[in-house]
């Protein structure tokens, strides 16, 4: 399943970031009321062994596609999305059984057997490569790397289950394709963001809860930064939803920024103040 997003400099394309799982050998459901559920997830190390690399051509030939239509349909009139889930993140879903709130499973895996949960966190990270060089060459321009769930690791566990996993990405696909933007978005990832950095991503999306001043400061100058205004302001008038574009868009300088939310659009957001978010960014002239 995904979804088209279109931006006044960006199309988007969403596809939910487990869609690779079948492809591994990991089946799912979408369950109403709880989201994704994994009925046998992984957590020993015959499970794991059982996950098979993904091959996005055979898998998920549609996405292909997809980008493919969108890269003739807007031309240069617009950058291409593409995105991923980032290893630790898909890992969490797997080893959880689905969505979590206090990540148990996962971190009694990480702690007791942390071999298992390296070796699966691996073989994610070979098959997410492949995946972004995979939209790469179907029209993607830049690739979004999601770590939803990072920030529930302490930065001693980030670096040792997350940030590795990151950089062989990284690097992974700088071998193939140097000039494609990564991005790297971990919400709630105040605590991490030098860590976030050391990745080698070109951007770093930064939700609301940090300011960005602070942020942009905090990652240095050769690191653009996206965000990040809360979802949340878009209910206010759209004379708060002003102030707060520019407020953001002076604290991260004229250089390197992507204007964005700090997250996605919230539900029963007024269609109309969507439309004069992007029509303030638009007029801004540095």
């Amino acid at each position: 399943m995904f979804l088209l997003f279109i931006f006044f400099c960006q199309v988007i394309l969403f596809s939910d970031i487990l869609t690779p799982l079948p492809g591994m050998n990991i089946p799912f459901d979408i369950v109403k009321g709880k989201g994704p559920v994994i009925y046998d997830p992984l957590r020993t190390a015959a499970a794991v062994n059982e996950v098979r690399e993904f091959v996005p051509e055979e898998w998920v030939p549609y996405v292909g596609q997809a980008l493919n239509l969108l890269r003739q349909e807007v031309k240069n009139e617009a950058a291409v999305l593409g995105f991923v889930g980032a290893p630790f993140t898909l890992a969490s879903y797997c080893v959880e059984g689905g969505s979590s709130k206090n990540f148990t499973m996962i971190k009694k895996l990480a702690f007791s057997e942390p071999v298992i949960l390296h070796n699966l966190l691996q073989k994610f990270t070979t098959s997410m490569a492949n995946y972004i060089k995979y939209q790469a060459d179907n029209g993607a321009q830049a690739v979004q790397i999601f770590d939803s769930w990072a920030t529930e690791l302490s930065p001693a566990d980030f670096e040792e289950f997350s940030l590795p996993y990151l950089k062989q990405i990284v690097d992974s696909v700088r071998e193939t394709h140097p000039d494609l933007p990564l991005i790297l978005y971990a919400s709630g990832s105040g605590g991490l963001l030098e860590r976030l950095a050391l990745s080698g991503v070109d951007v770093v999306s930064l939700d609301w809860t940090v300011d960005m001043a602070e942020g942009r400061k905090r990652l240095g100058s050769n690191v653009a930064v996206q965000g990040n205004v809360d979802p949340g302001v878009l209910f206010g008038s759209k004379e708060f939803i002003s102030k707060r574009i520019y407020d953001t868009v002076q604290k991260a300088g004229n250089v390197g920024h992507v204007l964005n939310l700090g997250h996605g659009i919230k539900v029963g957001t007024p269609e109309e103040n969507v439309a004069h978010f992007f029509e303030v960014a638009k007029g801004i002239r540095y």
